[in-house]
């Protein structure tokens, strides 16, 4: 219970403590898998945002954290409360801590009405609502360093969304030239050819909210290092035909699947509230197929 800012309890050194703690007042779980680290939290209806510190980045901002407040650039996958409430928060705290206008891609949809939520928060709160709001399309590309940009692609759920892949950029030699020695690659680069080309590697795939048909729409969804995707129902009683209906995923469309995912690390978020934490852990562990319950994260 807070007590009054008076109380002998709220002076010196513990009330301070006491006041950093009441500041860390979002769930936050964090996993590092190779040279990455995700951070996040993701509940239906609740709240969901993530984060890459590595890369910069993070995933919806249905909620804000204080440690989220340094990363700069934000890809939304769609406009439902629990995924974009956060925004006015968000862009303030910046602004308060006289930060960079923070970049934030959402479906090209959805822009205008954005425009509009913040500029009647700018007006509640007398303080300037500042972003680049950036609106995306499926196929859309943007480079957010020398070696990552990120792809948006087609998602399907009850309003505009998208998926979004950070991709890491590498350079290598083309296949007619990696018989040749050092030195005649040399000679070749000197006369102005190209002896090398870009090649792609999907890190991570963020999913948002989606019928399992958006996972379908793109191969990286399957292929990147990292996959964070929703599974918001699982009980066999839940009709998977109404669930699609309102873009969202069955256990069992992942299950069916199960080949298909090359992943390293598969995060399985977004669950139903109306499931509790030991039924989520005892459906998963008893229907999972092994080779894919090894690579799997039950975020909760």
């Amino acid at each position: 219970m807070c007590r009054p800012t008076g109380s002998s309890r709220t002076t010196g050194p513990r009330a301070i403590r006491y006041r950093l703690r009441m500041i860390e007042n979002l769930p936050l779980k964090t996993l590092t898998h190779g040279d990455l680290t995700v951070e996040g939290y993701s509940r239906a209806a609740v709240q969901s945002y993530w984060r890459v510190p590595e890369l910069k980045l993070g995933f919806d901002l249905g909620g804000s954290p204080w440690s989220f407040m340094g990363t700069q650039t934000f890809f939304v996958s769609h406009g439902h409360l629990d995924h974009l409430a956060a925004l006015p928060a968000f862009v303030a705290r910046r602004k308060m801590m006289k930060m960079e206008p923070p970049t934030i891609y959402v479906p090209e949809e959805i822009v205008e009405p954005v425009e509009r939520l913040m500029r009647a928060w700018q007006r509640l709160d007398r303080g300037r609502q500042i972003c680049n709001l950036i609106g995306a399309k499926a196929g859309d590309e943007y480079e957010l360093s020398r070696e990552h940009v990120a792809t948006a692609f087609a998602t399907k759920h009850t309003v505009p969304s998208l998926g979004w892949v950070v991709w890491e950029r590498r350079r290598k030699l083309k296949p007619e030239y990696q018989g040749l020695s050092g030195e005649e690659i040399r000679d070749l680069r000197y006369d102005g050819i190209d002896v090398s080309a870009e090649v792609r590697v999907p890190l991570v795939c963020y999913c948002g909210d989606t019928a399992p048909g958006g996972l379908d729409n793109c191969d990286a969804v399957f292929e990147s290092k990292i996959l964070i995707t929703e599974v918001t129902f699982f009980r066999p009683e839940h009709r998977k035909e109404k669930i699609h209906k309102f873009g969202h995923t069955h256990l069992d469309d992942i299950i069916e699947r199960a080949e298909r995912f090359q992943n390293e690390l598969i995060i399985l978020c977004h669950f139903s509230t109306r499931y509790h934490e030991r039924q989520i852990r005892r459906a998963f562990e008893k229907r999972m197929p092994g080779h894919l319950k090894e690579r799997v994260e039950l975020w909760m």
